[in-house]
Formats: C-alpha cells, sequence, structure tokens
C-alpha cells in the first residue's frame, strides 16, 4: 500500500525554489530571514491565509515603525512577491497601499589619490593586495572574493569578471604592478590546492550547470578561487567538506583598522575603492563610457554621477572668494 508523503516545509520550499532559480546563498538566507519576520510579525498565520493587504501592513511597519532604509524595505518586499508568485503560486495585486521608505540621494564617498596610498599601506598581507585589487581594477567586493584561476589573466593585463551584477560578463584593466604580486598569490594558492588534493580535498564549489557537465572540474586548478580561506568548511547547501573563497567580512575588518591607522575621517567601505576608482579615472581624462564599460553599469547615467564629485568641491566652480586675491585693493568691508 502506497504510503502518501508529507508535503515539504513552506521554508523547505522556498530554499528548493530559490536554487532552482540559481539564486545566490545569500540572497536565500535574506529571502527566508523576511518570511519567516512576516510570519511572526502575522501572529505565526500561514502565508496562503494572508494577502496584499497583509504584505501592505508588514511593508509599512517597517518604514513607519522601523524606519528601516528604502533599500532595506525593497528587499522586504522581493522576498514576499518571490513567496507568493514563485511558491505559493499566487498572483499579487499592485501594492498601492504602502508607505514608502524614502531613499536618500546622496554621493558616493571618494578618497583622494593621497588617501588611498595611505589606506593601501596600512593593510598587510592579502589584504593589502586585496584592497589595490579593488582600487586598481574597480571590482565589487563579491566579485573579487569570486575570482578564479582562469579569470585572471596576467599576460593581456585583463580580468573577466563572470556573472556579475545582473547576470553580466564583462573585462577590466590589470594594472601593471599587481602583476607579480598575483602571480606569487596564485603561486600560494597552487601549493594549498595541491595540499587539498593529497589530503582527499580539493574540489571548489561549482554552478550546477557547470558540476554536471564537467564531473572533474571541481579539482582542477582553473577553477579554484585567487583568493581561497584559510581554512576548509562545510558547504551550508551540502555539508560538503570545501575549501571557498576568502571572507569578505575579514577584509571588511582589515579596512577598519586600515582607515583608523591611516587617520582617514571618511565613512569609507571596500565600495569606496570602486568609486574611487572611478573618479580617478575620469579625473585622468578618461572617457565616461570606457567607465562605464569597466565598472559594468547598465545605465550611463549610473556612472555620471562621478563627475559631480570630480576635482573641487561644487562641481569644479571657483567661489569669488579666492578670487579676491586678484584684486589686493578691495578694503571696502
Amino acid at each position: 500500500m502506497d504510503v502518501a508523503r508529507p508535503s515539504p516545509r513552506l521554508l523547505d520550499q522556498v530554499r528548493d525554489r530559490i536554487r532552482f532559480k540559481h539564486y545566490s546563498l545569500r540572497t536565500e538566507q535574506a529571502y527566508i530571514d523576511w518570511i519567516k519576520r512576516f510570519v511572526r510579525f502575522h501572529g505565526n498565520r500561514h502565508p496562503s491565509d494572508l494577502s496584499a493587504p497583509h504584505i501592505e501592513a508588514f511593508l509599512t511597519h517597517l518604514a513607519v515603525e522601523l524606519n528601516v532604509a528604502a533599500s532595506t524595505q525593497n528587499q522586504a518586499q522581493s522576498a514576499l512577491l518571490f513567496l507568493y508568485r514563485e511558491v505559493l503560486a499566487y498572483e499579487l495585486p499592485l501594492l498601492t497601499g504602502v508607505s514608502r521608505a524614502k531613499a536618500p540621494v546622496r554621493l558616493p564617498v571618494v578618497l583622494t589619490s593621497s588617501e588611498v596610498a595611505r589606506l593601501l599601506q596600512a593593510l598587510a598581507g592579502r589584504h593589502r593586495l586585496f584592497g589595490e585589487l579593488l582600487y586598481g581594477t574597480g571590482l565589487r567586493i563579491m566579485e573579487a572574493v569570486r575570482l578564479r584561476v582562469e579569470d585572471v589573466d596576467l599576460a593581456r593585463r585583463a580580468i573577466l569578471v563572470r556573472d556579475g551584477k545582473g547576470a553580466k560578463d564583462r573585462v577590466t584593466v590589470l594594472p601593471d604592478r599587481l602583476v607579480e604580486p598575483l602571480r606569487a598569490q596564485l603561486h600560494r594558492g597552487g601549493q594549498l590546492h595541491a595540499r587539498d588534493l593529497r589530503s582527499g580535498f580539493g574540489a571548489v564549489w561549482l554552478p550546477q550547470a557547470l558540476e554536471r557537465k564537467y564531473a572533474n572540474a571541481a579539482r582542477e586548478w582553473c577553477w579554484q578561487y585567487v583568493f581561497p580561506a584559510d581554512s576548509r568548511s562545510c558547504d551550508p547547501r551540502t555539508s560538503i567538506e570545501r575549501r571557498h573563497h576568502m571572507s569578505d567580512q575579514s577584509f571588511q575588518r582589515a579596512m577598519r583598522e586600515a582607515l583608523r591607522h591611516a587617520h582617514i575621517a571618511k565613512p569609507a567601505t571596500p565600495h569606496t575603492l570602486r568609486h574611487s576608482f572611478a573618479t580617478h579615472l575620469l579625473e585622468s581624462g578618461h572617457d565616461i563610457r570606457t567607465v562605464q564599460e569597466l565598472l559594468g553599469h547598465a545605465d550611463l547615467s549610473t556612472t555620471m554621477v562621478y563627475t559631480h564629485v570630480l576635482n573641487r568641491g561644487g562641481r569644479g566652480v571657483i567661489s569669488p572668494l579666492d578670487r579676491l586675491a586678484d584684486h589686493p585693493d578691495g578694503n571696502d568691508r
């Protein structure tokens, strides 16, 4: 006699659907967290018993009572829309009753060339190389930690960014002064990989399609990370012990410490090095379309923001006070 199998729990269904869509682990973790918070907000009622007004009430609560940032509210909305459309197969009407968190319009924080030099000097070891890579190439921090050996072309002085933001590939510049340090980093990584292979490990995580297509690719050197983690860890999805890439959080901590040592009084983050890369290229006369391509921006208007922080404040305007030096006789105060 056939026994009916129990239906998978809601969150397991969400995880399965996210993995089917090949979303990142971080997106999976964020979506699961927002769905849990949504359910708790409505007294642990099952989402199938809730509808658009309940979603609107939760999102309004985030903006009005918790005062979250607009990006945070948008992420929560994306998670709930995914739940209803992709998992529960319920098409929601337009969410018109949501009080929106206001998105501030801010210019990016940019370091001067002198500040970048001081910051990089305050970093040590592979964190210094990693910081130089971010500033020298304009990579996002996750693009840099996920770099694989085959993506670094030392001969052509180029880096291939695979599956960047918007699921797009692009090529960016590799500075000449990073060629030898990266060669040394790859040598160290190769020795670490050889030890892992001798210990019965050495298989790196690959997207499922690649893992199925190339059965032995995970152990090949070309697929290993340029910045491997110091130790192996268990994959949270499969429980397989592997060597993952360096943690982005370790560099974030190192950069905060370096900012203090360098006495740089700006709220800089690793992304600031990308902003500085773009701004300094424009300052040196490079075409904005070239900068757009190197950064991987889909819209030129995104790159245009850097024109507002070039060289001088106030769009490069010279204050009339500074022109008074040309008229030393002006004494009518």
